[in-house]
């Protein structure tokens, strides 16, 4: 199976899931994505606590967003 054909079959099944569905995988993909963000923050500060990990990310977050 070719990249191309793994995509367009990707896309069908995103197309015959309902909204509610498709809501739910971007939100898993977010909630993985801020883990693996807690990761590097916990690799760059170590001594970071759970609150600052979290403190750091909503930063990180802040500055992705476009001005």
């Amino acid at each position: 199976m070719t990249a191309a054909t793994t995509l367009e079959k990707q896309i069908l099944l995103y197309r015959r899931m309902t909204g509610e569905q498709r809501l739910a995988v971007a939100l898993d993909l977010h909630e993985l994505s801020c883990d693996v963000a807690r990761e590097g923050i916990r690799h760059q500060h170590p001594e970071a606590d759970a609150d600052e990990v979290e403190r750091l990310l909503r930063r990180r977050i802040e500055l992705s967003r476009d001005p």
